[in-house]
């Protein structure tokens, strides 16, 4: 392989590519010989690093159907290189960290790093890998490091090949969980007479039932899709994903269970599901852990770009300061560390897709422990009669919200079309009496509506490396939307650059409603004559 088909495996702070011959037109990018040889490149890195002349890497992989084959070419990396590898088999993306910060686990198995073989969510024949040292998840330019060295440098054979040996840390890492809600709450079986299911989506997520709830007393019956199975096929393991939310939440309904909670395939992001079968998602879930956090000491929430008007009253209300930083997890993450490093409080970094670390775990994003803290409140509020849901039960939600991703045409330079847009709409919001640009934006242009032409807001934003413009539209007022889209449309139809399919298919779906509406009017008052 070429430098630029390694760095092309490069997607942000991760490795990503596709790793079987399973789908027509998508060709093997992440072969076994890559992974060999980025294997080789870690420890380089890890080596470069520490100061040491031989480390020990730990190695995981979620139920993909492709990750025993290359968890065999990481170790078969490292060990060539005389360095030693401890094969920790099913296991999620947050453990594998949780491992190098465990100190009995390091007392008898230190190592100096991790990779993760995981794709999250993506398609079952995707796969890809993370990295750890002990200091937290790789940046995107220790990677782009990595993957240059995996292309361009020469390996020298030891004299000495490293060692192989097998551990599983994942129950290890479930009890810690446990014994963090003990700690709590102070009983051994918090949840007791409590129902919690959960939706692994036959991802790495299954544990949770077994290993978390059921030592805690919860009754975990009506939980589904727990046995891995790199096929995934009953639905994709995302908590975006509206198959797998509308599943969990029919689940938590049919069971009749107080909480639902639902794991991506690697189980670093979650969601959840309510007594009542409504998603604790997106806004909602981190108004959830903000009002959790914020109860025991005000501070800053770090949320992504696109978070609700909503949001940012609620967490002012209850003390805090919400900060709006840029999309990508290791953003809202990094600008955490910033501002308590300058000394100022920031308890939690969390996106909208369910990533959510916090300060007290390392900044490490980690659903199950997102959903351990949760059961900690849900134990406590039941005592006093209340529900999760009523801890958030003042967040105001927009009455509609819809989001587009815009495609450049093909070929076109998407990054500097796009970077000349945004500054162009940057210009057009000041100009407009109806509009306002937000005071605070670290991200694209985020647009506010007065109550006459929208009541609401936009943002445009660029992707970091797919040539799609998305924007985000919301309204606190049925029928708001479609003024935005309108006046969103008026400014952006003047790019012939961009597809402007999926505006004009929402602008024409909204007039044949308002058709059929006029329709069912008239039929009504004709009744009625």
């Amino acid at each position: 392989m070429t430098l630029e088909q390694y760095l092309a495996l490069r997607n942000g702070s991760d490795v990503r590519g596709v790793a079987c011959a399973s789908v027509e037109g998508e060709t093997v990018t992440l072969t076994e010989e890559a992974v060999e040889n980025i294997a080789k490149a870690f420890c380089v890195w890890l080596v470069s690093h520490t100061g040491k002349t031989q480390v020990t890497i730990a190695v995981g992989y979620d139920s993909r159907i492709t990750a025993p084959a290359l968890c065999d070419a990481v170790v078969k990396g490292v060990v060539s290189t005389g360095h030693n590898a401890i094969v920790t088999g099913l296991s999620t993306t947050p453990s594998m960290f949780a491992l190098l910060k465990d100190e009995s686990w390091q007392a008898e198995n230190y190592c100096h790093g991790s990779i993760m073989i995981t794709a999250s969510h993506l398609p079952f024949n995707r796969n890809g890998l993370k990295f750890f040292s002990c200091n937290g998840g790789l940046e995107s330019s220790d990677v782009k490091e990595i993957l240059t060295l995996a292309s361009t440098y020469r390996f020298a054979e030891p004299t000495i090949r490293g060692a192989q040996t097998k551990r599983r840390y994942l129950d290890d890492y479930a009890l810690n969980l446990v014994e963090k809600v003990r700690l709590a709450t102070g009983e051994d079986a918090p949840l007791a007479g409590k129902k919690i299911i959960v939706d692994a989506g036959n991802g790495a997520g299954g544990f949770f039932a077994e290993k978390v709830l059921v030592p805690l007393g919860a009754d975990t019956s009506g939980s589904q899709f727990l046995e891995p199975d790199g096929n995934f096929p009953n639905h994709i393991p995302n908590p975006e994903n509206a198959e797998a939310m509308r599943s969990i939440c029919n689940a938590v309904k049919a069971s009749k269970a107080d909480l639902g909670i639902i794991f991506d395939t690697d189980v670093d992001r979650a969601g959840a599901v309510d007594c009542n079968g409504e998603e604790i998602n997106r806004n909602r879930l981190i108004a959830l852990i903000s009002a959790v956090l914020l109860a025991e000491k005000t501070g800053t929430i770090v949320t992504d770009s696109v978070t609700s008007e909503g949001l940012t009253k609620f967490i002012k209300e209850k003390g805090g300061k919400h900060l709006r930083f840029k999309r990508g997890y290791k953003n809202v993450i990094n600008e955490a560390i910033r501002l308590n490093a300058q000394g100022e409080y920031a308890p939690l970094a969390i996106e909208t897709s369910g990533h959510a670390a916090l300060m007290e775990n390392y900044f490490l994003d980690d659903g199950a422990y997102l959903i351990t803290r949760l059961l900690i409140s849900l134990a406590k509020e039941s005592k006093a009669g209340r529900t999760l849901s009523d801890l958030i039960k003042d967040l105001e939600m927009p009455a509609e919200e819809t989001e587009f991703r815009l495609k450049f045409k093909q070929g076109c330079d998407f990054k500097t079309l796009g970077t000349k847009l945004i500054q162009d709409f940057a210009s057009y919001a000041k100009s407009l009496y109806y509009a306002k640009p937000a005071e605070e934006n670290f991200e694209g242009v985020r647009l506010l509506y007065d109550e006459t032409h929208g009541n609401g807001w936009a943002l445009i934003r660029q992707s970091l490396h797919d040539p799609v413009l998305p924007i985000n539209v919301e309204s606190n007022v049925v029928g708001g939307t479609i003024k935005i889209v309108k006046d969103l449309y008026y400014f952006l139809k003047k790019y012939d650059f961009l597809l402007l399919t999926p505006f004009e298919e929402y602008i024409q779906s909204w007039r044949t409603q308002k058709m059929e509406e006029v329709k069912a009017s008239n039929a009504i008052n004709n009744l009625l004559r």
